[in-house]
């Protein structure tokens, strides 16, 4: 493992860049700035390597980006709907950072801290232990929480991500990790990715992003990922749900009983045989097909559909509809929750 400084933050404090490494080749760079994922070099068919995931050279850009490009996310991904919830019939107010809404942990969420981290490695491979203490009513949520995330690069081009958390008093949760991955290393855009995703069902949303509570059959729409099929083949047609996010921004149920470890969803390039297959404990998974520019290093903008994400999650909105998996998290009790996100080719 090789260790850089990547930046110092405003106030200070060193950031530093942690190298991995496993047998085969692939390599991966992680720093401590919101336990963000800077690159992932994996091969192609041809014995390629090249970065699948979007990065920025320079600390700054991951301080100024509303992105959160490479990052984990919390203390709950995704939105909650006006930033209000009731916990034990009192209503909880978060930080609103998405007018009218809390998104993605508020304003200043695990994406735009610094974490401690303890770089380690054994026979399985080369890993960090990140750890970060979010105090009582930080963006408003209740409690003293406790937050433990470890990556693992194993031999088997496979990156474990396993989450922890604790709190001392009744509080919710949902943690998720925000790369976005382009498999063409962003030579091209996303839209002739090859896409399957393990849910027969999908939560529609209101004009403003929120689910409205519909739990929808796939069957017959432009969602059905059930069989291998380019993103881009349904994405322009004419359907409320596509026109309101742009593109695809939502969550699918997962088909799975509890929270066993079972394949959610593989991702593939046909133009170099690169493949994703990722694994969860979580109920849901979200696609997020980077409806908008994102801007890149040097001034640039990458294009609407240049990246897509694969948010392994609870639901959004979750506190505000009983039915949904619960993400309460009671003292005494852990949080925890496991994602695999293997690399092959073919």
């Amino acid at each position: 493992m090789v260790i850089n400084q990547f930046g110092i933050t405003p106030d200070g404090v060193i950031i530093n860049e942690y190298t991995l490494s496993n047998s085969r080749g692939m390599e991966m760079k992680v720093i401590n700035y919101g336990c963000t994922i800077t690159s992932i070099k994996v091969q192609d068919r041809e014995s390629h390597f090249e970065n699948v995931v979007l990065g920025y050279d320079h600390l700054e850009d991951y301080i100024n980006s509303s992105h959160y490009i490479g990052s984990v996310v919390g203390r709950y991904a995704n939105r909650i709907s006006k930033g209000r919830f009731l916990l034990d019939g009192k209503e909880q107010l978060l930080s609103i950072n998405s007018p009218p809404h809390h998104l993605h942990g508020g304003t200043k969420g695990f994406d735009k801290v610094v974490w401690s981290a303890t770089p380690f490695n054994n026979e399985t491979g080369e890993g960090i232990d990140f750890n970060y203490f979010s105090a009582d009513n930080e963006e408003g949520y209740a409690g003293n929480l406790n937050v433990y995330i470890r990556y693992l690069l194993g031999h088997d081009n496979d990156i474990i991500i396993l989450y922890l958390a604790e709190t001392d008093k009744p509080t919710i949760i949902n943690l998720t990790q925000h790369s976005y991955f382009n498999l063409s290393g962003g030579k091209e855009n996303i839209l002739n990715h090859d896409l399957i995703i393990h849910g027969l069902h999908f939560l529609p949303v209101d004009e403003l992003m929120i689910p409205t509570g519909e739990i929808r059959h796939v069957n017959g729409t432009p969602f059905d990922f059930r069989s291998m099929k380019p993103i881009g083949r349904d994405i322009g047609v004419r359907d409320d749900q596509l026109l309101i996010a742009k593109g695809y921004d939502h969550n699918w149920i997962l088909t799975k009983e509890g929270d066993e470890l079972s394949h959610a969803a593989t991702l593939s390039d046909p133009s170099n045989g690169r493949i994703l297959e990722i694994h969860t404990t979580e109920p849901g998974i979200q696609l997020y097909t980077s409806n908008t520019s994102i801007p890149g290093i040097n001034n640039t903008h990458y294009p609407a559909h240049s990246w897509l994400c694969l948010e392994t999650q609870h639901f959004p909105d979750s506190p505000n509809h009983p039915d949904f998996p619960s993400v309460r998290l009671e003292p005494g009790n852990q949080f925890r929750s496991t994602t695999i996100l293997k690399f092959s080719t073919v």
